[in-house]
């Protein structure tokens, strides 16, 4: 059985990010890799905070602070959010790391020695009023291709076109918005991609066909475009330093390796860092390294794609060496926010710490997944998120929980009751809950979420619909031994529930589970025969009554969220 090895496009170290960036890559992920260990499949989530390049240097200035002390800071306080959301990384590294040094150093050096590194005097925008040569992506212009007013100078976030900062109109400086800038010779490493770009088309011939049409269809358009040698250092003071061994005149000027450089390097290199903790008892080469039994998943946004497809590939097959290579490529569109986009710098949207402050973490999993923007770009809007919640967690689902275990206490005390044998109504019901699970299986299998989050919610549905049937609460007046039985069956669903709720809303199916004062309950997931027979919790197991797991939110609520964040038209 292949072990399973996910990454999730690493976060930037500078501010809190939006659920736009939570949904594209990092949530996903911990969905599919909770699934996954709950199937019984070795599995290891890797991520990190990408801590290099000229942002990192200016948010600490900002604050009056050592770049390694803003990062360490930085690091903590979103690894606290990602904790609050239930993200359950097995290692969440730094980019900064020493074992990440170490492993891009490496790279570099086989590039050259391959032939695919080479040293070149290259002209570059330096401006006058900063006194500094600007890093590509602080010279920001209009972009030729689209128009964007706001390009950066190494690629549109609108059209994601890959640019050179000479490619934009009207430049001008995104430190002090000078537009007092000269190009002065300075010499730089370049990655040969142009001598790989035959390698890495037919490695996407062979692995990329099974991808999403919006991963491969991005990388195959760069492929198309041609790939362009590509300047790998920067003058800057923060980042993984040139190897003084090999570029001995670059090192003693201070190059540093351009962050898109190192910074998917650190997927090996988190994975390291998680080995160097237990030595003795992890081996991070043989996720990396001649790694033929591993399967690789990848989840990101779309803008990220040319970076994780195309430049990484090259990077690694220039180096001659086994490294193991990305199977499958999991990209999303943008979730908006009222039709525009969610933006960090713009501070638009909803924010993940502004997020757990309002509601608990499932409630905004759910959404997120139940509305992925897989197949085209979404958007948030407050009435969408208060409608998802409030019919599919409290009605459905929370709604069911509840009046199960709080009817059943009131008539017939704290434990579940035996009553009749399992009928033709609890029959069917087993039949419909185990067809129910494996298209819910299937769907998680192949990585679509909004069909995986439709059939878990219809599995919901299906108790919901065998409780009105049944009518317990009328049965109990003729048959009380029937209205057991109903009771019971209902509650075993709710155990159900708990297991396989749980990648999509795990502190929601905890409480669920740890209603029944169960002894040996060790249960993963459920199989087909378990969720037909219903009898994973036998009569007279104790159990207590859950606080409510979802409060419904008004209409108050919505007034208060929209005047907080803005929302409808103004938005």
């Amino acid at each position: 059985m292949a072990r399973h090895l996910i990454t999730s496009a690493l976060p930037y170290i500078n501010g809190i990010k939006h659920l736009g960036n939570m949904v594209g890559s990092m949530l996903p992920a911990d969905v599919y890799a909770r699934f996954l260990r709950q199937t019984g499949r070795e599995t290891l989530y890797i991520c990190a905070t990408d801590e290099h390049g000229t942002p990192a240097e200016l948010g600490a200035k900002e604050l009056g602070l050592p770049v390694d002390t803003f990062c360490a800071q930085q690091h903590d306080a979103q690894k606290a959010i990602y904790d609050g959301f239930g993200l359950s990384f097995d290692y969440f590294g730094r980019s900064s790391s020493p074992e990440n040094r170490e492993i891009t150093q490496h790279f570099a050096r086989k590039l050259k020695e391959n032939g695919f590194i080479e040293e070149r005097a290259i002209r570059q925008v330096f401006s006058i009023t900063d006194d500094r040569f600007l890093p590509d992506r602080y010279i920001v212009g209009t972009c030729p291709h689209c128009g964007y007013d706001k390009a950066r100078g190494d690629q549109c976030e609108n059209c994601t076109r890959v640019l050179d900062p000479t490619d934009l109109i009207e430049p001008r400086s995104a430190i002090s918005g000078s537009s007092e800038l000269e190009v002065r010779e300075t010499r730089h490493l370049f990655l040969l991609q142009s001598k790989l770009q035959g390698e890495v088309e037919a490695w996407i011939d062979e692995h990329g066909k099974d991808w999403p049409v919006l991963a491969s269809s991005i990388a195959r358009k760069w492929l198309t475009e041609g790939l362009n040698d590509r300047a790998i250092t920067r003058d800057l003071d923060w980042g993984v330093p040139v190897p003084a061994d090999t570029w001995p005149e670059l090192a003693a000027e201070g190059k540093v390796f351009y962050v898109w450089f190192d910074a998917p390097v650190e997927y090996i290199g988190a994975t390291k860092e998680w080995a160097d903790q237990d030595p003795a008892n992890r081996d991070w080469k043989s996720w990396w390294y001649e790694a033929e039994d591993v399967r690789y998943t990848q989840f990101m946004g779309k803008d990220n794609v040319p970076f994780h497809t195309v430049m990484f590939p090259a990077t690694q097959l220039g180096t001659r060496e086994p490294w193991k290579k990305v199977d499958y490529v999991k990209a999303f569109n943008w979730l908006n926010y009222y039709g525009g986009k969610f933006s960090t710098s713009q501070k638009r949207g909803v924010f993940t710490h502004d997020a757990l402050e309002l509601l608990p973490a499932d409630y905004w999993r759910y959404f997120m997944m139940a509305n992925a923007p897989e197949s085209d770009d979404t958007s948030f809007t407050w009435e969408l998120f208060s409608a998802t919640v409030n019919k599919d967690l409290a009605d459905v689902l929370g709604n069911f929980v509840n009046r199960v275990l709080s009817f059943s206490k009131k008539r017939f005390g704290d434990e579940v009751p035996a009553g009749s044998e399992a009928g033709e109504a609890e029959a069917a019901l087993g039949r419909e809950v185990a067809e129910l699970l494996a298209e819910y299986e299937r769907h998680m299998e192949e990585l679509q979420f909004r069909k995986a989050a439709q059939a878990l919610r219809a599995l919901w549905s299906a108790g919901n619909s065998y409780l009105e049937t049944k009518a317990p609460w009328l049965e109990i007046k003729t048959d009380p031994e029937g209205a057991a039985l109903t009771l019971r069956t209902a509650m075993n669903l709710i155990h159900l529930y708990s297991v396989v709720s749980e990648p999509f809303i795990p502190a929601s199916a905890a409480a669920m589970r740890s209603a029944f004062a169960l002894t040996d309950d060790n249960a993963t997931w459920v199989t087909s025969d378990e969720a037909k027979s219903l009898s994973f919790v036998p009569a007279g197991t104790a159990f207590t009554v859950p606080p409510v797991l979802f409060a419904k939110i008004t209409e108050d609520d919505l007034a208060a969220y929209r005047e907080r964040f803005g929302g409808g038209e103004d938005a």
